[in-house]
């Protein structure tokens, strides 16, 4: 018992704890089944409320600026209408449009002048929802027609720079259904619910798992045991990361055949920025765990770790919508790195290169939080 890891005794706990797990019929609703309702329910009817502040995307104004596009119906309208930023901050928008309503609120509509390349990352990352191109006097529209508050941003676009006309074959306007891979909700939302459920899956399973046995006194029957803290750790976390990788593939097995969704990224660097995540939760939540008996405040522990991150970390929409000053914190969130970091593998094709930084990060937030929290770990 002298060794630092016995791989016997590490095989015997995360048997009889897998085992503790897959007898506990609530694991197949929360764990496979719930996921998968949201996932059809959101990917099918979820639209979100329509925000104050829309950002939106011209395409290649530079040329259309200096003449070459001049009678472009959107040119005159950037030019005539809007507010041009002046502002010396590190503010990207370059043109401001607002639509006054004293009874429902102003819309504030941005625009950012940008490469088309540019703004399909925007588009897939939920930043933008629209994109505006003007060729040969002619605006054109591109936005997903499925996507409930891209419609309502262009019809409400359409009719300040179109002064109201209604479309033709003779309109000076032209509605361009964008097709490409990666720009639907469900390609935004399923990336997210894949990195919500492991935060879920460690925080609970782990952290809620570990108060409980001690407010039940399970735990301080262990100390009698030839067992080392440290094993029983590694073994819970091996077996919640065994569940986390079963609902993971389940789930995404399901989104790929019943949504069509394709990984445009390296596998390679899905598969290691998923365990990461496990390995940065799993610390956090055994953190969280090393000293509470109570399961009321330990749930209040809990709820104050997730909830934040649930709401924040744009799983469900775009953190772009949050005021500026917000979205540096929210982006250096664990949860948002890991969702931010599988969803650009999944829609943007990345690659390890691009999720090296978020992994390396997350791996020493795991590693650090559970050095810390089995240093003051306690049995009873």
């Amino acid at each position: 018992m002298n060794r630092w890891l016995s791989l016997t005794q590490l095989w015997h706990l995360f048997i009889a704890l897998f085992r503790e797990i897959i007898r506990e019929p609530g694991v197949l609703f929360w764990g496979i089944l719930f996921p998968i309702l949201m996932a059809l329910g959101l990917g099918v009817a979820f639209a979100k409320k329509a925000d104050v502040i829309r950002k939106i995307a011209i395409i290649d104004t530079a040329e259309q600026i200096s003449g070459h596009q001049g009678d472009s119906v959107i040119t005159a309208f950037l030019e005539n209408s809007c507010e041009i930023n002046s502002s010396e901050k590190n503010e990207e928008w370059k043109w401001k449009y607002i639509i006054k309503d004293d009874k429902l609120g102003n819309s504030i509509f941005l625009f950012y002048d940008m490469k088309w390349d540019e703004a399909m990352i925007l588009l897939k990352r939920g930043t933008i929802n629209v994109l505006i191109t003007g060729r040969d006097g002619k605006t054109e529209y591109h936005f997903d027609p499925m996507n409930a508050d891209a419609e309502l941003t262009y019809l409400k676009l359409s009719s300040i720079i179109g002064e109201g006309r209604i479309l033709t074959e003779k309109s000076s306007s032209e509605i361009k259904p964008l097709t490409v891979t990666g720009t639907r909700y469900i390609d935004f939302f399923v990336p997210g619910l894949l990195a919500l459920g492991v935060m879920m899956s460690c925080m609970w399973g782990i952290s809620y798992g570990i108060i409980e046995k001690r407010s039940k006194k399970l735990l301080r029957r262990m100390v009698a045991t030839p067992m080392k803290k440290s094993h029983f750790l590694i073994a819970l976390i091996s077996v919640r990361f065994t569940m986390n990788l079963i609902e993971a593939m389940i789930l995404l097995l399901f989104a790929l055949v019943a949504f069509k969704m394709k990984i445009q990224g390296d596998l390679v660097a899905l598969v290691l920025i998923f365990i990461a995540g496990n390995i940065a939760f799993s610390g956090i939540a055994v953190l969280v765990s090393s000293h509470t008996a109570n399961t009321e405040v330990g749930n209040g522990i809990i709820n104050f770790v997730v909830t934040p991150m649930m709401v924040l970390s744009g799983i469900f929409f775009s953190y772009q919508n949050f005021p500026e000053w917000a979205v540096p914190v929210i982006k250096n969130m664990p949860l948002t790195m890991l969702a931010d970091g599988i969803r650009s593998i999944f829609n943007e094709g990345a690659g390890y290169s691009q999720v090296a930084l978020p992994i390396l990060i997350l791996t020493l937030t795991g590693i650090i939080f559970f050095a810390a929290g089995l240093k003051i770990f306690k049995w009873h």
